[in-house]
């Protein structure tokens, strides 16, 4: 199976799991769902690539609280609209079911050339749908450095 590794973890989760679980991770290649996620942002055109998430989906993403996928789409583009492209890179993803992990960075280019390019690293969970583990169901995602509202902190 190539790079693919396993491993296995103890998780325990406040709002998502009542109790300890054992999770077995296997590493592997993004899946085509999520690279079809960056794409839309990256792209800017917000379509089909957020059928990853659930009509109930919750996304906290630094600040941001988003419940839905209509108001993740909304606050995505807001942000993404405040004068920069974007390039997502997958560096790392680990596979555990209901549970994804995948870590990457971003190039972030703002449209004033003036201002400098940045790359910071980016982090996320994702707690899938119980029965389809292709809907996310809560995303919770870290990217530094980030303001969601005043724009990204290294930009202005």
């Amino acid at each position: 199976m190539g790079n693919e590794k396993i491993v296995h973890a103890a998780a325990s989760a406040a709002s998502t799991a009542p109790s300890e679980d054992v999770i077995t991770f296997r590493r592997t290649a993004p899946p085509e769902w999520l690279l079809a996620l960056w794409k839309e942002i990256d792209d800017k055109t917000f379509g089909e690539g957020f059928n990853c998430f659930r009509e109930d989906a919750i996304w906290n993403l630094g600040v941001g609280d988003w419940h839905g996928r209509e108001a993740i789409i909304k606050n995505v583009r807001a942000f993404i609209d405040t004068g920069f492209t974007a390039l997502h890179v997958v560096d790392e993803y680990w596979d555990g079911g209901a549970l994804k992990v995948f870590r990457g960075s971003v190039t972030m280019t703002p449209d004033d050339g003036s201002k400098p390019v940045v790359r910071p690293v980016m982090t996320h969970f994702l707690y899938m749908d119980e029965a389809d583990h292709t809907k996310v169901r809560h995303w919770y995602g870290s990217v530094d450095p980030l303001s969601f509202t005043a724009g990204p902190a290294s930009l202005t």
